[in-house]
């Protein structure tokens, strides 16, 4: 199954100054990550390529920085992340009159590793199908 979400905020400011807001990600002032409302992101080391940790039960490892424009965390297999392969990165983009900060989240799971039961219905859903059979053939045989 394939995961895809990408936020993107406008923000009437300079590259530079946004950039310092993702160079803060995981260290002691912390100006990006929504720690109010998530765990926090907590970094074996600081933020560069090679700093492993996540947030809560995600874990991930930095595999691309650029100080000021762009961090990319690349999953790490097991525990939550089990069956994911994927990544998510915040970015900015300078724009003429503004800068875009976005984060995305870019996966593909797999979360079984085996191939998926087929699912089967209900005794209510079967009763109330063939009685709609029924009635499908009662009808066709009325306008023969």
């Amino acid at each position: 199954m394939k995961i895809f979400n990408k936020h993107d905020r406008i923000i009437p400011a300079t590259q530079d100054a946004v950039g310092r807001v993702i160079d803060s990600l995981s260290g002691p002032d912390d100006a990006l990550w929504p720690w109010e409302k998530w765990p926090p992101m907590i970094l074996d080391s600081v933020l560069g390529v090679g700093a492993s940790g996540g947030h809560g039960p995600v874990r991930y490892r930095v595999s691309e920085y650029v100080p000021g424009r762009r961090a990319v965390f690349q999953f790490a297999e097991g525990g939550l992340m089990k069956g994911m392969d994927g990544h998510h990165y915040f970015e900015v983009i300078s724009r003429r009159r503004y800068v875009v900060i976005r984060h995305v989240l870019d996966g593909d799971c797999n979360f079984s590793g085996a191939t998926v039961k087929r699912s089967h219905w209900g005794l209510w859903v079967r009763l109330l199908r063939s009685m709609r059979a029924r009635q499908r053939r009662r009808t066709e045989a009325a306008r023969e």
